[in-house]
């Protein structure tokens, strides 16, 4: 059975590219434009990892790491933040919330898929 991953970013087309790389790779992939929307999705359908952007309206990507780790369902499910931000602080604030890796946009399609396929085990 493929691997279920949702892509959390407010740029539909940065969701488009991601999703493009991880479906041509197998993935069955869900996609969300906010922390927000992210939750109530998370709870519909069973996730098995998630790539998160950091700055987005109504929920920002760390407060929506914080919330899902807060579900018992959700605590050891593995989060890539993919963004802009290089900030130390946003990337400790991060590791804080459960974030397992954090990378920075523009994205690399092979490093992408190679952390994505190490934190699925």
């Amino acid at each position: 059975m493929s691997k279920r991953l949702m892509i959390v970013d407010d740029s539909t087309v940065m969701r488009m590219t991601v999703s493009s790389v991880l479906k041509e790779s197998g993935y069955e992939v869900i996609e969300a434009e906010n922390g927000q929307v992210a939750l109530e999705k998370a709870m519909q359908a069973p996730i098995d990892l998630i790539i998160c952007d950091v700055n987005m309206p109504v929920m920002d990507g760390l407060t929506f790491a914080r919330k899902i780790k807060e579900n018992a369902q959700y605590r050891f499910v593995p989060i890539i933040m993919l963004t802009t931000v290089t900030g130390q602080a946003e990337i400790e604030a991060g590791k804080a919330a459960g974030v397992k890796a954090w990378m920075v946009k523009p994205f690399d399609k092979a490093k992408l898929l190679g952390a994505v396929s190490k934190l699925l085990g």
